[in-house]
């Protein structure tokens, strides 16, 4: 504790003097909890009286359009230079839900250009490099969302948090939990959301919005994936799903449409781990999902798939082909599931 202290101290350094342009970024295809947090924070940040600017890749998933101060969100695809032009002339960058630059696509380039504004991360994740003035990393943690809300309880106090603070950190809080379903579950967390719930939270709002806001192609995606897409291995202890990108175009896909149907095989009695290949152009993106404590997907997703995550929810990537993928995907399975816990 008494370091999260000394840490906040640093952190109140660099926000002390004259109003700053802070750029504030998150990572590529952004989620519930990289947006939540983001906006949640810069609008603390500009409580203090600095200009920020929120940044990401590539566009986010419509079911996250409701989020307050999403509108002012810079999307670095659709307006390159304008991004390009925020990130140079920030004085200050705080890296949200990620911990390598790396991962930002074109707005890589741009963070690393500048070499003058110091870098601030806030994340979750495990394995960050060392390379930032300043770290939050707490891998121990649900989210990014609910260390942006132990960041501001200690910097500010949770008088600052607004109902659209108190909206966007619940957003993040209940996509990373899986909906609150995941074992990163502390009494220390549910008191954070009984103070959310004090400043205005309205959480059935939250989880329509979130939930139950698809389209009628999305609802068609999902339905043909579970009939036709998901396969059992191992005895029913695995499961994996497939999407290429003409069965996408098919249905209209969206981005975000995809979101959390990899979550669907673990409601199968006995399945431990479940994957989500989705084809692109460049390569197949993979998400990995497991319950209990035996099976960490982070280790498998380091291991076969040069990814990684948390225990119970990773990712990683392909390049070779789908149907490459998959069979790939299926010898990992039988090599790594004997090594793993399975009454767990």
């Amino acid at each position: 504790m008494q370091e999260f202290v000394n840490k906040i101290a640093k952190l109140q350094e660099f926000l002390a003097g004259a109003p700053k342009r802070i750029a504030v970024v998150t990572h590529t295809n952004p989620d519930g909890d990289a947006i939540g947090s983001s906006l949640a924070w810069a609008e603390v940040l500009r409580g203090l009286g600095h200009s920020v600017s929120c940044l990401v890749p590539n566009r986010y998933p419509s079911f996250l359009g409701w989020m307050q101060g999403i509108e002012n969100v810079i999307v670095a695809k659709e307006k390159p230079e304008v991004a390009a032009a925020e990130v140079a002339a920030a004085e200050l960058v705080f890296i949200m839900d990620l911990n390598k630059i790396d991962r930002l696509d074109t707005l890589t380039e741009a963070i690393e250009a500048n070499t003058t504004a110091p870098r601030i991360l806030i994340d979750h994740h495990l394995s960050p490099p060392t390379d930032y003035a300043l770290m939050f990393s707490h891998p121990e943690l649900c989210s990014t969302a609910f260390l942006t809300y132990k960041l501001i309880e200690q910097m500010k106090g949770t008088e600052a948090i607004t109902t659209s603070i108190a909206e966007n950190l619940y957003a993040g809080i209940m996509t990373d939990t899986g909906n609150f379903a995941f074992s990163t579950l502390t009494p220390d967390l549910m008191r954070a959301v009984a103070v959310l719930l004090e400043h205005g939270l309205n959480i059935p709002k939250v989880n329509t919005a979130v939930y139950n806001s698809y389209s009628a192609d999305r609802v068609r995606l999902l339905g043909y994936s579970l009939c036709h897409k998901m396969e059992l291995l191992e005895g029913g202890r695995a499961a994996y799903l497939s999407l290429s990108e003409r069965e996408m175009r098919r249905h209209n896909f969206q981005l975000g449409d995809s979101e959390g149907f990899v979550n669907y095989p673990l409601t199968i009695v006995g399945v431990k781990i479940s994957a989500m290949f989705i084809e692109t152009r460049k390569f197949i993106r993979v998400s990995l999902r497991s319950r209990g404590e035996g099976v960490d997907v982070n280790v498998f997703a380091r291991k076969y798939f040069g990814g990684g995550g948390h225990k119970n929810a990773a990712g990683g990537k392909s390049f070779v082909s789908l149907r490459e993928t998959i069979e790939n995907y299926k010898k990992a399975v039988a090599e790594f599931l004997p090594t793993c816990n399975l009454e767990e």
